[in-house]
């Protein structure tokens, strides 16, 4: 497949979240979660707009008591992307939720109780034109399917997921994406693939509790990555044990990487070498840094030396090609300007920022 190739995608219906489109062809969206107490309005109003510059498209908050669900206007009242409230154990709170401006209840088949507890979300849910997503988690399995199948295996995972969806769909009700996840990349990759063939409903990717910053986003790139390539999923959350801009970040660049995302930059760097007369590490993080939330689909090459420097430098739109203590600046393949070390930074910033 050439770089101008498009990834097959499978077909799924398209659902709307608080205005945003998911499925039915329209771009892959990235989520995240909030960390604080969700009471605790200004720290989790801090973090949702840290969240939104650096891309994320929606946000989940854990709504798991009455003052969790009682801060939800104030919350929404400062924030611009749709929020999930997240519901375990109680239906209730999710009914709580809806009252308010929320865009979707994330609600779990292994732990909301009985079926009629899934049926007065769903009536609310459609009365008050919100959106659901049904979370299957490995970690929360259903007891009767843990029994039938021993472990909480790709089957079990999907037959979890599909006695949710039938539930829901009789009730007339579409409006809900799906997620089947497991922390073991190889077993998630089979229940989605197995539950892609058995709905139209669009599905949320992610690898749970993936891990930390380093080892997570490794996992999760493999996990969510082989999924897209396959043409399985509609949106997707890295869950880290780290900052949830980390989460962001790695989700835009599984999706860049894959040609899935052209409102974010592409940054190409050399992992530098004993020619290298210039700082590379330094520049490229510093310029990846910068350009984080950027919504400009340009390629930008960081080069250390002559070898591959001026060749990756010309076909990015951005490039510098290091020499020593200095650097030659490309621009939509042409040499433009010759600048020091200390000034390559911020020229080819100031650059960027009038493509």
């Amino acid at each position: 497949m050439s770089s101008t190739d498009q990834l097959y995608r499978r077909k799924t219906r398209e659902i709307n979240v608080g205005g945003v489109k998911i499925g039915g062809g329209n771009p892959v969206r990235v989520q995240s979660m909030t960390t604080p107490k969700t009471d605790d309005v200004v720290e989790v109003v801090k973090q949702i707009k840290e969240l939104e510059v650096a891309g994320c498209e929606l946000v989940r908050v854990t709504v798991n008591n009455q003052e969790s669900a009682d801060a939800l206007p104030e919350v929404l009242r400062q924030i611009r992307i749709p929020v999930i409230a997240d519901i375990h154990f109680d239906y209730k709170m999710a009914l709580e939720a809806m009252k308010h401006n929320i865009a979707c209840v994330r609600i779990n088949p292994g732990n909301i109780g009985a079926e009629w507890k899934t049926l007065e979300v769903v009536k609310m849910a459609r009365d008050t034109g919100k959106a659901i997503r049904i979370g299957v988690n490995a970690g929360s399995l259903e007891k009767p399917l843990l029994k039938k199948y021993g472990h909480p295996t790709p089957e079990a995972l999907v037959e979890s997921a599909l006695s949710a969806i039938d539930l829901v769909e009789k009730q007339n009700f579409y409006n809900f994406k799906v997620s089947i996840k497991s922390s073991d990349v190889r077993s998630n990759f089979r229940a989605y693939s197995l539950l892609s063939e058995k709905t139209e409903a669009p599905l949320h990717l992610g690898v749970t509790e993936a891990g930390t910053k380093n080892y997570g986003s490794i996992k999760s790139a493999v996990g969510i990555g082989s999924l897209l390539l396959a043409g399985i999923g509609d949106t997707i959350r890295v869950s880290l044990s780290s900052d949830p801009v980390d989460e962001i970040t790695a989700g835009i660049y599984i999706l860049k990487s894959l040609g899935l995302k052209n409102d974010a930059p592409e940054i190409i760097s050399c992992p530098s070498c004993g020619r290298a007369d210039i700082d590379v590490y330094k520049l490229a993080e510093e310029v990846e840094r910068r350009a984080l939330g950027l919504k400009k689909n340009i390629k930008i090459a960081v080069m250390g030396c002559v070898v591959n420097g001026p060749g990756e430098s010309m076909e990015a739109d951005i490039g510098i090609a290091g020499g020593k203590g200095e650097g030659l600046v490309y621009k939509k393949g042409k040499a433009i300007k010759k600048v020091p070390e200390s000034e390559m930074l911020e020229y080819l910033m100031n650059e960027i920022e009038r493509m």
